[in-house]
């Protein structure tokens, strides 16, 4: 009996809204040579614990989740995965302010300055 077993894609970790994936493709477009792309960690940090952390990474690790954009390639931290999993993170700019905002259904709070979170 010879069946073919189906993998399903597993969904990413974290979604990411057109404005998240333009700004992606604006940092891959100044990256530095060596950039494979653009990473999210959650370094502990901040007066809640953990901390959003995005930075160009230039070398891939096995452990990373990895999300294709048009832009270039997203990349999210294995250690930081369980803290993201149905997280949405989108790219907000105002006259004052410009940054990743994240809609994370794990946090269980937040400091007030909003740079931090807990689980």
């Amino acid at each position: 009996m010879n069946q073919e077993r189906k993998v399903r894609a597993r969904p990413a970790a974290i979604t990411l809204t057109p404005a998240a994936e333009a700004r992606i493709a604006d940092l891959m477009s100044k990256a530095p040579e060596d950039a494979v792309g653009v990473k999210l960690s959650t370094p502990r940090r901040g007066c809640s614990g953990l901390a959003y952390s995005v930075d160009y990474v230039s070398l891939e690790n096995a452990f990373d989740e990895k999300i294709e954009t048009p832009g270039g390639t997203f990349y999210v931290d294995g250690a930081s995965i369980l803290y993201l999993i149905g997280s949405r993170m989108d790219w907000k700019e105002d006259d004052f302010a410009a940054g990743f905002v994240f809609d994370n259904p794990n946090a269980k709070g937040a400091c007030g300055c909003g740079e931090s979170f807990t689980v």
